[in-house]
């Protein structure tokens, strides 16, 4: 009898099928993963589906950003008012920041060449993990989904692209923080006066502090969407095939090599 769950029965799962999320492993590039701990620490993680580790470089850059006015030095940089740019920081409270940013762009480039090396693993073994989950709080499972879609609600509003997918936990936080950025940077204020033709009045009620977490807050939310929409049909397909392969193919059966 073929085990589906997920029971520590086998050494290496490459997925997991829960009432909360679809968790898998694939093929990473550590660079990009890196870079995004770059733009934004903690979302590195959350691509790994790093959650605790994501969420707690999330908060800290959020808090520490704000305690420090690294956001609003950096409007003043790309400004050129390089005298308020060092007026508005707190240095007490950057040289916190430093160490701490730094090690979330390190562990991320880390973590991604150690699960890449266990997901190699992982898929030599091909154990059988469950791809259907039900209980009193809902129910999840392993489907084909569409990338284009997965973007397009991302775009939308942040976190709509990850609940398509099924990745609620890393859904609940996009969408949380959708509504705090948005609300603290009075960026629907802004877009209101830019469609009343009124250019200056929307830049001056733009909170620059906030708002500037937004760009690489947006961009990442459709990334993650896009690319474990892609990943989860991959997986979808894999696990298809095997249970085909375990339940209908007869064991003489063999498949011809075309390619020769």
């Amino acid at each position: 009898m073929n085990n589906y769950n997920n029971d520590n029965t086998a050494r290496r799962y490459k997925a997991h099928v829960s009432l909360y999320s679809t968790t898998q492993l694939h093929l990473r590039n550590p660079y990009i993963n890196a870079w995004w701990s770059a733009a934004f620490p903690g979302c590195g993680h959350l691509l790994l589906s790093k959650y605790l580790r994501g969420y707690s470089f999330f908060f800290w850059e959020i808090i520490v950003n704000n305690m420090s006015h690294l956001n609003l030095a950096i409007v003043y940089s790309f400004t050129g008012n390089f005298q308020m740019a060092r007026e508005v920081l707190e240095p007490r409270v950057l040289l916190l920041y430093l160490p701490v940013y730094i090690f979330a762009i390190w562990d991320s480039y880390r973590t991604t060449v150690d699960l890449n090396k266990i997901f190699i693993l992982a898929e030599r073994e091909n154990a059988s993990f469950n791809s259907y989950a039900i209980g009193s709080v809902g129910i999840n499972y392993l489907d084909k989904r569409s990338p284009l879609m997965a973007v397009l609600w991302s775009i939308f509003t942040p976190g709509l692209g990850q609940l398509y997918i099924h990745r609620g936990l890393t859904a609940a936080l996009m969408l949380i923080f959708s509504i705090i950025f948005v609300y603290y940077s009075n960026a629907l204020i802004a877009v209101h006066f830019l469609f009343l033709g009124e250019i200056k009045q929307a830049t001056a009620s733009l909170n620059p502090q906030w708002f500037l977490f937004i760009p690489s807050y947006f961009s990442f939310a459709v990334y993650d969407a896009y690319v474990n929409t892609v990943e989860n049909n991959k997986l979808f397909e894999s696990e298809q095939r095997k249970f085909l392969q375990q339940n209908y193919q007869q064991s003489p059966f063999k498949i011809p090599d075309l390619t020769r």
